[in-house]
C-alpha cells in the first residue's frame, strides 16, 4: 500500500507547518539539486592521508571477557550471512544486494538520487529495511571483532563489503543518497571501522589509500555541507548529521573543505543538542529511544573531538551530562526507560552483540566520561563500547567545565518542561504519568496522541503498557493505530484522537496539556508523609474541542494501589477509556473486574484491576479490522496482548476511577 505522504495534500500540509526561513531555505535547496544533477565532481586530489585517531594502546584489554565473547558470537552470526532486521530474518548478508528490501521483495529503483520516491513502498519497498544494512553498523561489529581477536577473516568480509558498496552506490546515485542521516550514520561507522581495523595490514589501502573511498568520504561531507534537515525537521536527523560529518572531519581531515566542514558540524552540533534536549536533560521529541540515539551520537562526536585534539564548547558536554542523569532517573529498577513516543531501534555506534543492555551500556558510559551520582541505579552488565569510547573522551572533570552544571542531588522524579513524572513505590512499582508537550517542533513528526496515558510497571514487567510504535512507512493502518489516543492508556472521546495527524510524520493540530499538582515526596525512603507514602499527580489537556480531560493519579505504598481519576469538563460526549495489559500478562475480565497474572523469574504474580463501573467493558486480543490489542516489542515487530476497552458516555457527572492494586 502506498504511504499517502508525497501527495499533492501532504505537501501542502507540510508547508503549512513551515516558517518562512525554513520555506527559503528549502527552495534554495531544490535549486541546488537540480544543479547537482548535472555537476558531479570526482572532489580533491589527495595524497599523503595517515589515519591517526587511532585508540590508545592497551584499550582493547579492557574489554570484558564476556562481553567480547557475545561480540564474537555476533561476528560468527553476521559473518554466515545472517541478521535480524525489523522482525525480518535474512540469510544473504555473505553478498548483499544494497537495494534489496527482503520485506516486500522489491528493489529500489536506480536513478538519480534526488528523484527516487523513498516514501513510496510501491515503487521502492520498506525503505527502513533497505537502509539499515547501509548504516554499516554491522561492520562496525565485524571490525570489533577483528580488534578484539586479531582474526583476519573479519577484517576481509570488512574490506569486501565495503567495496562492493562504494562500487555499486555511485555519488548521488540511488536511495542511499536520498537522507542526511544515513549519510551521517554511515560516516561515523566507517571513522570506527578504520579506527577498529588499525592493525590490519590492508587498512589503509582500504581507506586513505584507496581513491575510491576517499571520493565516496568526500562525497558524504559535501552533501552533509550542503543538504541539513531544516526548521521543522531539525531533530535528531539533524544531530547525526552534523556528528558524522565532525567524526569525519577530525579522523578523515585530508580535503581542503576538513577544516571549515569541522568548524560548521561543530557549531551546528552545539545548537542542536541544545535546542533538542530540555534544560532538565530529557529529550524535546519525547520519544525515548530518540533520546537514546542522540546521546550515542554526541558521545561518539566528543570521542573524536577529544582524539583529534580539537576543542568542543563547554555546552556541548554539559547537555551530555545532563541527558546522562536524565536517563540514570527516569528508568525503571531493570534499567528499562519509558516507551514514549515512537522508536525505529537506530543506534548512533553499534560494536556489541546481541544480549548487550542498550541502556545499561549509556549508564556505564556516562560513568566512565562523567561520573556517576549516588541515587543513580547500579549497572552489573558489561559492554565493548563504554572501554572504547571512555579511552578516547577525556573525563569531565578534566575539562574544567563540571562547576558550571549543579546536578541533582536526589534521584529526579518531576521533569516540569516535559511533563513527565515518575511514581515510584513498593514491589518496584514504576508508574510513567503523561503531561508534557504533544512534541517536538511544528510537525512533531515522533509523537503520538498519548497525552494524561500513564505507563505502569511491576519489577520491570509491563502492567499498563504503550504499545510502541511497530511501522513508520507502507502500513498507514498500523502507523495510525500505534501512535493513535485509543492504541495508549488514556481517554478518547467521540472516536477522535486529542491530537490531528497530518500524515505519517506530521501533525497539524497539538493538544495542549499542562500539570496542575505534582507530589513526588513520598518516593523517597526517608519521606515521613502523613497518608502513609502516597504519591500523586494531575494534569489536563484541551485536545478535545469544547472539553477538557483532566486525569488525576495516586499511588500509595502501603496498600501497593495506584487510583486513576478521569473527569471530562464540556458537554456530553461519548467515551472510550482504554488500558493496554503488557504482552507477559493474562487477563480475565468479569463485568468491570479484570484478575491479572504473569510470571516473573519463576514466580507467581497478580493484581486486581477494578475499572470504571459507569462504563461497558470489553476484552480485545490481536484484531486486525481495525487494530486492536497488540504489542510492538521492537520496530518491525508486533504481538497480540489485551487491551481493555471501556465504552459509555461523559455527561459531567463524577469521574472514572480504575483502581490497580498489587497483591505483596
Amino acid at each position: 500500500m502506498t504511504v499517502n505522504s508525497g501527495s499533492p495534500g501532504w505537501y501542502l500540509r507540510r508547508l503549512s507547518r513551515m516558517g518562512p526561513r525554513e520555506v527559503g531555505g528549502r527552495a534554495g535547496d531544490a535549486v541546488r539539486r537540480r544543479r547537482w544533477r548535472s555537476a558531479r565532481p570526482d572532489g580533491p586530489s589527495v595524497t599523503g592521508a595517515r589515519f591517526t585517531a587511532l585508540l590508545p594502546a592497551g584499550t582493547i584489554g579492557a574489554v570484558p571477557s564476556d562481553a567480547a565473547k557475545r561480540l564474537v558470537a555476533e561476528a560468527d552470526r553476521l559473518m554466515a550471512g545472517h541478521a535480524e532486521y525489523f522482525g525480518v530474518d535474512r540469510d544473504d548478508l555473505a553478498d548483499p544486494d544494497w537495494w534489496y528490501d527482503p520485506k516486500t521483495g522489491r528493489r529500489a529503483p536506480w536513478g538519480y538520487a534526488f528523484d527516487v520516491p523513498y516514501r513510496n513502498e510501491d515503487a521502492v519497498g520498506d525503505i527502513k529495511q533497505i537502509w539499515e544494512l547501509s548504516r554499516h553498523q554491522y561492520l562496525t561489529v565485524l571490525a570489533a571483532a577483528y580488534a578484539v581477536t586479531g582474526n583476519e577473516r573479519y577484517a576481509e568480509r570488512v574490506a569486501e563489503h565495503l567495496r562492493s558498496w562504494w562500487a555499486g552506490n555511485a555519488p548521488l546515485r540511488g536511495v542511499h543518497w536520498t537522507s542526511g542521516i544515513e549519510l551521517g550514520i554511515r560516516l561515523l561507522s566507517w571513522v570506527w571501522i578504520r579506527r577498529l581495523l588499525d592493525g590490519w595490514p590492508g587498512a589503509a589501502a582500504l581507506f586513505e589509500d584507496n581513491p575510491v573511498a576517499l571520493r565516496q568520504i568526500w562525497h558524504h561531507q559535501r552533501w552533509l555541507a550542503a543538504f541539513p534537515s531544516r526548521g521543522s525537521s531539525a531533530n535528531n536527523h539533524v544531530v547525526a548529521e552534523a556528528a558524522g560529518q565532525f567524526a569525519a572531519a577530525c579522523a578523515f581531515g585530508w580535503f581542503p573543505s576538513s577544516a571549515r566542514w569541522r568548524a560548521d558540524s561543530l557549531r551546528s552540533l552545539e545548537v542542536q543538542l541544545r535546542n533538542n534536549t530540555f534544560d532538565s536533560g530529557l529529550n524535546r521529541e519525547l520519544a525515548t529511544e530518540y533520546h537514546g540515539l542522540v546521546l550515542e551520537l554526541g558521545l561518539a562526536a566528543v570521542a573524536e573531538a577529544d582524539a583529534a585534539g580539537v576543542p568542543v564548547p563547554a555546552s556541548i558536554r554539559q547537555v551530555l551530562l545532563r541527558m546522562t542523569d536524565a536517563l540514570a532517573a527516569v528508568v525503571d529498577n531493570r534499567l528499562r526507560p519509558p516507551r514514549q513516543g515512537d522508536a525505529d531501534d537506530g543506534h548512533g555506534l553499534v560494536v556489541d552483540g546481541e544480549g548487550t543492555d542498550r541502556w545499561a551500556s549509556l549508564l556505564a558510559t556516562g560513568d566512565a566520561v562523567f561520573g556517576r551520582l549516588a541515587w543513580w541505579p547500579a549497572v552489573t552488565g558489561t559492554d565493548v563500547r563504554t572501554p572504547l569510547l571512555a579511552a578516547l573522551i577525556r573525563p569531565y572533570a578534566e575539562n574544567g567545565t563540571a562547576p558550571d552544571v549543579s546536578r541533582p542531588e536526589s534521584r529526579p522524579a518531576h521533569f516540569a518542561d516535559a511533563g513527565m513524572t515518575i511514581l515510584r513505590g513498593p514491589g518496584e512499582i514504576w508508574c510513567r504519568c503523561d503531561g508534557g508537550p504533544h512534541g517536538f517542533l511544528s510537525i512533531a513528526a515522533h509523537a503520538h496522541a498519548d497525552a494524561l496515558s500513564v505507563e505502569v510497571r511491576h519489577d520491570g514487567v509491563d502492567v499498563l503498557a504503550d504499545p510502541g510504535t511497530y511501522c513508520y512507512h507502507g502500513q498507514p493502518e498500523w502507523r495510525q493505530y500505534f501512535r493513535s489516543t485509543l492504541g495508549h492508556n488514556t481517554l478518547q472521546l467521540d472516536g477522535d484522537d486529542q491530537s490531528v495527524s497530518g500524515g505519517p510524520f506530521l501533525w497539524t493540530r497539538h493538544a495542549r496539556s499542562r500539570v496542575l499538582a505534582v507530589d513526588t515526596s513520598g518516593t523517597s525512603p526517608t519521606s515521613d508523609t502523613s497518608d502513609g507514602g502516597t504519591v500523586r499527580w494531575c494534569a489536563e489537556h484541551d485536545g478535545y474541542q469544547r472539553s477538557v480531560h483532566r486525569r488525576r493519579v495516586e499511588l500509595t505504598a502501603a496498600s501497593q494501589e495506584l487510583r486513576v481519576v478521569d473527569e471530562v469538563r464540556g458537554p456530553r460526549r461519548a467515551v472510550r477509556l482504554a488500558f493496554h495489559l503488557g504482552p507477559a500478562i493474562a487477563a480475565d475480565l468479569v463485568g468491570n473486574r479484570a484478575q491479572l497474572t504473569w510470571i516473573r523469574d519463576g514466580e507467581d504474580r497478580s493484581a486486581a484491576l477494578d475499572l470504571p463501573g459507569q462504563l461497558s467493558w470489553r476484552a480485545h486480543r490481536g484484531e486486525s479490522d481495525p487494530p486492536l490489542g497488540w504489542y510492538s516489542p521492537g520496530f518491525g515487530r508486533k504481538e497480540p496482548t489485551t487491551t481493555l476497552v471501556g465504552t459509555g458516555f461523559a455527561d459531567g457527572a463524577a469521574g472514572f476511577t480504575t483502581v490497580l492494586r498489587f497483591r505483596g
